[in-house]
């Protein structure tokens, strides 16, 4: 049930995005790695099944998982996982600069436009990889008998987060120097970077658009901690301004929020640093205003969702505009079952606010879709029901908990039949 106002305090999980970039990461290592502040999530849970698969022995424990892959093996990881999950792809790194040879089924994930792997593989040829893709499976190995990639001097086409990453990873066991130019800056890049480093990796450079890594002969043992989910973080910040609450967010990386948090200033919702690691919302009236997406430190596309379902009741005319992935704006059928007035043309949508959403039963789309939609059920008038809540599993750890927690009348529906 909707119109209902938030109030208390609530703690911000381990970050996704970095989190299976970092599981990956403990491929490049023969010794203990321990993971902390993990999200239990399932794509968390995805990936652990993938690198299981491979040879890793992996310990659970409530928010730190330990890995082993000392038994690591090249075999092909299994399609019915990996098609389930993109950021299994980053297992190709690591594996290939590790055994000299690995082979990785084509990815899954959102259905939100193409996300080709093209630069990924120029980026290990670059590296002197000879790479093929037959039947749906990379298969990369290492020329030579050293059975080592080279450093090399790679320019990204485009700022890919996921190209950074597999080959920064990829580079930490080359021989020599390797430099990504055009590199992505996102807080994800600078925490697997921390954690390769952590491991004995010389990295430089991630947060910036050139990052070198000098290669090292073997990495050792680490303690690492993820960082908190920039993206779960701004969600709740979009959930105290769309019920018009105070509530404080915690356990949180103000920095990693800023265009959010400027955005949500904009719009008439203001976001105040109690400390180090708190945020507090201060509510406001809701206006317009335009949003265009970008890599870091633009806009995030993770939250144009939630920011659209945020100006479906700002007073005025909104622009959305979605520049990095083409199919990122499925969840304006859905909100306009609620009573949101936007029309699209192209990678934009035109928002006009409209005085309040009407509660109705939605289907969500994606991941941060179906946020959006619990967000603007949080708003509307009456009951909404929103179904297809496996996307919401991957990235949101106890959603509903968290909402109950702060006063939102939330409640999850087992075998709902419609």
């Amino acid at each position: 049930m909707g119109r209902n106002s938030l109030k208390g305090q609530v703690k911000i999980s381990g970050a996704k995005n970095s989190a299976l970039a970092i599981m990956a990461g403990t491929l490049l290592c023969d010794d203990d790695c321990r993971l902390n502040n993990m999200p239990c999530l399932s794509d968390i849970n995805t990936m652990g099944l993938v690198l299981a698969s491979l040879g890793v022995k992996i310990k659970k424990m409530t928010s730190s998982w330990e890995f082993n892959s000392r038994n690591l093996k090249a075999e092909k990881a299994p399609y019915d996982l990996v098609s389930q999950l993109r950021a299994s792809f980053f297992v190709i790194g690591p594996i290939l600069t590790r055994l000299g040879v690995a082979q990785v089924p084509l990815p899954g994930g959102c259905a939100i436009g193409s996300r080709p792997v093209e630069l990924h593989v120029r980026g290990l040829q670059a590296m002197g990889a000879n790479v093929t893709i037959e039947h749906g499976v990379v298969n990369a190995s290492v020329k030579g008998s050293s059975g080592r990639l080279k450093g090399a001097n790679i320019f990204l086409d485009y700022p890919s987060v996921g190209a950074t990453e597999t080959i920064m990873m990829a580079a930490t066991l080359a021989d020599g120097v390797t430099v990504i130019e055009n590199a992505a800056k996102e807080p994800e890049i600078v925490d697997l970077a921390n954690f390769c480093n952590s491991m004995g990796a010389k990295i430089s450079g991630a947060g910036t658009d050139s990052i070198v890594i000098k290669g090292v002969e073997r990495l050792h043992s680490t303690d690492y901690e993820i960082i908190p989910d920039r993206i779960e973080a701004g969600t709740f910040l979009v959930a105290g301004a769309i019920t018009h609450s105070e509530i404080l967010v915690t356990s949180v990386n103000h920095d990693h929020l800023i265009p959010v948090i400027a955005k949500l200033s904009e719009i008439g919702c203001k976001v105040i640093q109690e400390d180090k690691n708190i945020l507090r919302t201060i509510p406001g009236e809701l206006r317009a205003s335009d949003i265009e997406t970008l890599p870091h430190p633009g806009f995030p596309t993770d939250m144009q969702a939630q920011f659209m379902a945020l100006l479906t009741i700002s007073e005025g005319n909104s622009l959305v505009t979605e520049t990095v992935f083409e199919n990122r704006l499925r969840h304006v059928a859905e909100l306009k079952r609620m009573g949101a007035n936007i029309k699209v043309k192209g990678n934009s949508a035109h928002v006009v606010g409209v005085p309040m959403l009407s509660g109705a039963p939605v289907m969500a789309t994606d991941l941060r879709a179906s946020a959006a939609l619990v967000l603007a059920g949080l708003a509307a008038d009456g009951k909404t029901i929103v179904q297809g809540l496996q996307h919401l599993d991957r990235g949101y750890q106890d959603l509903e908990q968290k909402l109950q927690g702060l006063g939102a009348k939330i409640q999850r529906l087992q075998d709902y039949q419609p």
